[in-house]
């Protein structure tokens, strides 16, 4: 690649995109429910929620100052973020509450992105933040759950047409919205049967002296508060600060 194609992409990265259609985004987010609603696909579109909740769990124990020891992906949707640093205080707190939360508020900036007219920043941001977890994770089955999704970012924002880009961003950001619901959900009726006592939630119940169903409570409250505001900006006009 030549230095001129080189300023090209960079013009286009930092640049903005005009927005699609209305229909594209309104179409995009029939798409997400599709992925999140019905549960034989669920089962698998599940995996890139929890790519976001095992990155945002290792991106806030890094930011704290805690030591990231690894991240595993597991085929049955799990996963786990080992990281090392004082068992008690903020940071853990944080690295904590950071896993529920994380796909909402990724799906929440990346709104913020798409109203403000850059949707290739958006893609490009996506491979960089993926490209970060993928050095982290410690087994298999998550090395290629983050390669296969890094690979789609890539290929949509390096040979798709301006439509495509456009609508792929969509559907990912609409995706991350309302799959950050959906977990929340299951980890309370697992809870109500006695089952996840290890969850994030009852690990910041033992942190804090805060009961878990709050804990529980403020995770949806997070999820549902982006899903509103993302999906205004989505559909509506551009935020103060695009």
């Amino acid at each position: 690649m030549d230095g001129h194609s080189i300023a090209e992409v960079w013009d286009r990265v930092l640049g903005t995109q005009p927005a699609p259609p209305q229909w594209i985004a309104l179409g995009s987010a029939g798409l997400a429910l599709l992925a999140v609603l019905p549960q034989p696909v669920w089962r698998i579109t599940r995996n890139v929620v929890t790519i976001a909740h095992e990155g945002g769990h290792g991106l806030t124990a890094l930011l704290t100052g805690r030591r990231l020891s690894g991240i595993r992906l597991h085929s049955d949707t799990s996963g786990l973020t080992v990281s090392s640093g004082k068992p008690t205080g903020p940071g853990m707190i944080l690295t904590a509450a950071a896993g529920y939360t994380a796909p909402s508020l990724l799906g929440l900036g990346g709104a913020a992105l798409l109203a403000a007219g850059h949707t290739t920043a958006l893609l490009w941001i996506s491979i960089a933040l993926l490209a970060g977890l993928l050095i982290m994770i410690r087994n298999a089955f998550g090395l290629l759950s983050v390669v296969a999704t890094g690979a789609a970012f890539f290929l949509v924002s390096w040979y798709g047409s301006s439509e495509l880009q456009g609508a792929f961003a969509y559907l990912g950001v609409w995706f991350l919205l309302l799959g950050g619901v959906r977990p929340v959900a299951e980890l309370q009726r697992k809870r109500r049967h006695g089952g996840a006592r290890d969850s994030d939630a009852d690990q910041l119940a033992r942190l804090t002296g805060v009961a878990a169903l709050v804990w529980v409570t403020v995770f949806l409250v997070v999820a549902l508060a982006c899903l509103g505001l993302g999906g205004s900006w989505l559909v509506g006009p551009v935020p103060p600060f695009g």
